[in-house]
């Protein structure tokens, strides 16, 4: 944990906050953020490194032991921007073995959601591997921005071409409409045990 006060400073960076901005969502002052990251203060509070974690939108380990070596996933929240714009994320390579009937060839990030965030078709600790796209490729799962919201919606196209969307549990299907952009399609989805 000997460069816990660099990686905090980095990362603050890489999610664009400020030392103050950081500071309201931990809960802390700004003067303690930057004993933090300058090493004058050592140690943290369990509580305080969660706080850190979440406002930071990046793993715990992460967060205590540097970039992991394996991919670990991104906290899904319901407003923008998208977790792998907000941090500096290496991507994962999925086998084809794994996603048959998908069509995907380009980068796919790992993600849950976060603490106290709801998505249709996604449970509390479910894991979703999302490829970012704004084009419509094949019918599924698809995370969906209107406005500054995000929301996980399956998407079709009707008999005449124009695209579809259907919250989880409901037979009726919302048209497109301007306000709405698809920002990532689900190619892998893996419940919990727990959750089921």
């Amino acid at each position: 944990m000997d460069a816990l006060g660099p990686r905090i400073k980095s990362l603050r960076l890489a999610a664009g906050l400020n030392k103050a901005a950081l500071a309201r969502q931990v809960g802390v002052s700004d003067v303690t953020i930057s004993y933090w990251e300058s090493g004058t203060i050592k140690q943290i509070g369990h509580e305080r490194l969660v706080a850190l974690s979440q406002a930071l939108n990046c793993p715990l380990a992460h967060l205590l032991e540097g970039e992991p070596s394996r991919p670990s996933p991104l906290y899904l929240r319901s407003t923008l921007p998208l977790p792998w714009q907000e941090v500096a994320h290496k991507g994962i390579d999925l086998p084809l073995e794994l996603i048959p009937e998908q069509r995907w060839d380009g980068d796919c990030h790992l993600v849950t959601p976060a603490p106290d965030e709801h998505f249709d078709f996604l449970g509390p600790l479910d894991l979703a591997a999302v490829a970012p796209t704004e084009i419509f490729r094949q019918p599924g799962l698809y995370l969906v921005a209107e406005e500054d919201t995000l929301y996980l919606r399956r998407v079709a196209q009707d008999n005449n071409g124009q695209l579809t969307f259907q919250r989880q549990g409901q037979t009726t299907t919302t048209p497109y409409h301007s306000g709405m952009r698809l920002k990532a399609k689900v190619v892998a989805l893996w419940r919990s045990e727990s959750a089921t």
